[in-house]
């Protein structure tokens, strides 16, 4: 393929936001491998964003309200998900408070429900450990994982 012009990248880059949300960086990113020089990319991700076919905030509530719906993460891996895409936590913050709670802990719950099944474990207390750490590593925070299983609090464990 021939060397795209700045304004071929422009028209193919609005295009793409028209159709569907991207933050800045994927983008700038989608440019750098079309081998756009730096200075263009830096002058188009500007216009696009001054023309809102990208912004951020609305980026952010599109990606949160997806991840936690469809791949069912949790609000710490979504929060790393967005701090890699170079979104700062200023922008990206604000947007959790309108995740709708009791949807937010069904999801967890029917997560964990799924897990529970296929979990092997020879007491509940080593089974409610492998599903803890199963919604852990999907994001979800421990007062969350806390409401949806039954786990008592780490110091009466001992006893």
């Amino acid at each position: 393929m021939s060397e795209m012009t700045e304004t071929e990248a422009q028209s193919r880059v609005s295009a793409l936001c028209s159709t569907a949300e991207h933050c800045r960086s994927e983008v700038v990113e989608k440019m750098q491998r079309w081998g756009i020089a730096y200075e263009a990319i830096d002058r188009i991700a500007d216009q696009l964003v001054q023309e809102g076919y990208i912004n951020e905030e609305r980026y952010c509530r599109a990606f949160i309200r997806d991840k936690y719906r469809f791949d069912k993460w949790g609000k710490v891996k979504i929060a790393q998900a967005l701090q890699l895409k170079k979104i700062p936590p200023v922008v990206y913050t604000p947007c959790f408070s309108e995740i709708d709670d009791e949807e937010y802990l069904s999801i967890l719950r029917a997560l964990l429900q799924s897990k529970r099944k296929s979990v092997r474990a020879s007491s509940e207390y080593e089974q409610n450990g492998k599903l803890v750490r199963f919604a852990l590593s999907r994001g979800f925070e421990l007062k969350d994982i806390r409401l949806c299983i039954d786990v008592p609090e780490e110091n009466e464990y001992d006893g």
